[in-house]
C-alpha cells in the first residue's frame, strides 16, 4: 500500500480499494515491523485508528477536509495538544505540550491523521540525526548510514512508508539534507510564510516548518493548508496564500542559474556533479536557458550561520534551567548547582556546544567583533542572492555535496559536521524558500538531491518547476 501521492490514496478511497482505518492500519503494521530504525518516539495508535474511522465517515457523507486520507507523522519539535513534545532532549522529558502548533491546528482541520512524533536531533542541532537523546536514526534505505539531519525521523518515516507525510523544521538545511539522503521531496518554505508558534526554537530568525513528502504535489497541499497569517506569530506573513496545489501544471519556459562555484568545491562528490550536469543538460534540451553564475561566498555561509544561530539558540534555550520548566537535577543542593546541573545533565553535548559558542559571541567584548558583523554579512549574503532573481527565475544547487555517509563516526573536530550544510544555508540566511527534490541513483545505491531557490513567496513557481525537474 505504497501510494505516490495522496491524489492517488483519495482515487483509491472513491473507488473503494481502502480506507483512512486501512490506511492507519498499514502504517501502523509497518512501523512495528520496521522498529529498528528508531524514527518514532511516540506513536498515536488508537488515537490515529478513531479519527481515521471518523474521517472514513465524513468521506461517505461528502464532508471531509482537502488532507482526508493523509496520515502524517510530526517532528518531535513541533506542539500537538495533549501530545508530549521534548525536541529529542532529556530536559524536556516527559513534557505534555498545552496547546497545538498552528501548522498542525491548520492540518487537523482539514482532517489530516497525525500518527505519531518522530525522533530528531536535539533543538534541531545537527545534520546526521546522532544526537537525539533517544538513539541515531537510521536510514531506511541501508541502516548502517545516516537519515541526515535534523528531522532525519520525519524523513526516514517517509521513506519507509511509515506515513505519507511527515512535517520537520528546517533552520539550515535540516528539511532539505535529510530529504536528499532519503529519495525524498524536502520543502523549506520562505521565512513567515508558515506560522512558528508551537514549534520549540532554535534560532527564530531562521526557524521554519516545512513538509517532507514523497511527490511534489503532497509538498504543495500540505505547505498550502498550514500557511498564512497568524496573530500568535508577528513574523508571519497575511499575505495571500496561493493555490499551490493547483498551480502545478506550469509550463513556461524559464531562465535558471546554477552556483558554479558549488559545482567546483572541493568536497563534491564526482558522481554528483556528473547527476547534477545531467540534470541541466535536460533541462536545456526542453528549450530552459540554463546558465552558471558566480557566488564566490560559499565559505563564508556556514560561519555566519553559525555565529548568528548558537547566538539566538543561546538565548532560546536559556529557559531550561531548572527553575522555571524541564528537568530538574536530583543532585543539585541550591541554587547555583540546580542551574549547572539541570543544564548539564539535560542537554546533550552538541547543545552544550552551541550554546556555549552562542553565550561567548554574544558576551561583552565579542558582541561587536562577532554577532555584528554576522548579521551585517547575512545582509550582504540576502541582497546577493535576491539580486539574481532579476535575471533568473529559479537558482539550482546540489543539496549536499555527497550522499548518506556512515552513522557513528568518529570525528576528532565535531565542527566538521557542520560544513554539511554548506549548500542549504545560504537559503535560510536570505529568507527565501528552497525544494530538495530527487534528483538519482549514486553508484553506491543511494539517492542524491537536488536544491531549488526562487525569489521570496514564490513557492508556486518553485513547485511548479519541481515538478517538471523531477520528471525529466
Amino acid at each position: 500500500m505504497n501510494f505516490p501521492s495522496l491524489v492517488a490514496i483519495r482515487q483509491a478511497i472513491s473507488e473503494g480499494q481502502t480506507t483512512c482505518l486501512d490506511l492507519v492500519n498499514f502504517h501502523l503494521n509497518e512501523i512495528n515491523k520496521q522498529e529498528n530504525l528508531n524514527v518514532f518516539l511516540e506513536v498515536f495508535g488508537e488515537e490515529a485508528q478513531e479519527r481515521a474511522k471518523s474521517i472514513d465517515e465524513k468521506i461517505k457523507s461528502n464532508s471531509a477536509g482537502k488532507l482526508a486520507g493523509l496520515v502524517i507523522a510530526i517532528k518531535d519539535n513541533i506542539c500537538y495538544k495533549g501530545h508530549n513534545v521534548s525536541a529529542s532532549s532529556k530536559i524536556l522529558e516527559n513534557f505534555e505540550s498545552l496547546f497545538s502548533s498552528t501548522a498542525v491546528e491548520r492540518l487537523l482541520a482539514e482532517d489530516a491523521i497525525i500518527i505519531g512524533r518522530t525522533n530528531c536531533d536535539e533543538f534541531a542541532m545537527g545534520s546526521s540525526n546522532e544526537n537525539s537523546a533517544y538513539g541515531s536514526v537510521k536510514n531506511p534505505i541501508n541502516p548502517n548510514k545516516t537519515p541526515g539531519g535534523s528531522s532525519g525521523g520525519s524523513a526516514a518515516a517517509v521513506a519507509a512508508n511509515l506515513c505519507q507525510v511527515a512535517l520537520g523544521s528546517d533552520t539550515g538545511g535540516s528539511i532539505r539534507q535529510p530529504a536528499a539522503f532519503t529519495g525524498t521531496v524536502g520543502l523549506k518554505p520562505t521565512y513567515g510564510r508558515v506560522s512558528r508558534h508551537g514549534l520549540i526554537a532554535y534560532a527564530s530568525s531562521f526557524d521554519i516548518i516545512g513538509p517532507i513528502a514523497k511527490s511534489v504535489s503532497d509538498a504543495a497541499i500540505v505547505l498550502e493548508v498550514m500557511s498564512g497569517g497568524d496573530n500568535y506569530d508577528s513574523t508571519c506573513t497575511k499575505r495571500e496564500v496561493p493555490a499551490y496545489s493547483a498551480l502545478l501544471n506550469s509550463t513556461k519556459t524559464k531562465r535558471i542559474g546554477y552556483l558554479k562555484d558549488a559545482l567546483e568545491n572541493p568536497g563534491m562528490d564526482p558522481e554528483v556533479v556528473t547527476l547534477f550536469q545531467a540534470k541541466i543538460d535536460k533541462l536545456k534540451a526542453q528549450g530552459y536557458t540554463v546558465e552558471p553564475i558566480e557566488f564566490p561566498y560559499l565559505d563564508f555561509l556556514v560561519p555566519i550561520y553559525y555565529l548568528l544561530t548558537t547566538a539566538e539558540a543561546s538565548s532560546n534555550l536559556a529557559r531550561f534551567d531548572g527553575i522555571h520548566s524541564g528537568f530538574r537535577s536530583k543532585n543539585a543542593q541550591d541554587l547555583e548547582s540546580t542551574y549547572k546541573l539541570s543544564r548539564t545533565e539535560g542537554f546533550g553535548l552538541e547543545v552544550q556546544r552551541r550554546i556555549m559558542l552562542g553565550t561567548f559571541v554574544l558576551s561583552s567584548g565579542f558582541y561587536d567583533a562577532y554577532f555584528a558583523k554576522a548579521q551585517k554579512a547575512r545582509r550582504f549574503v540576502r541582497d546577493k542572492t535576491l539580486s539574481f532573481f532579476h535575471d533568473y527565475d529559479m537558482l539550482l544547487s546540489p543539496t549536499s555535496p555527497h550522499t548518506a555517509f556512515d552513522l557513528n563516526l568518529d570525528y576528532q573536530d565535531p565542527t566538521v559536521l557542520y560544513l554539511e550544510d554548506i549548500f542549504t544555508v545560504q537559503a535560510n540566511i536570505a529568507g527565501i524558500p528552497a525544494i530538495s527534490v530527487p534528483m538519482g541513483i549514486h553508484s553506491n545505491g543511494l539517492p542524491t538531491g537536488i536544491q531549488i531557490m526562487a525569489n521570496r513567496f514564490e513557492e508556486a513557481e518553485m513547485l511548479a518547476f519541481s515538478e517538471v525537474l523531477m520528471n525529466i
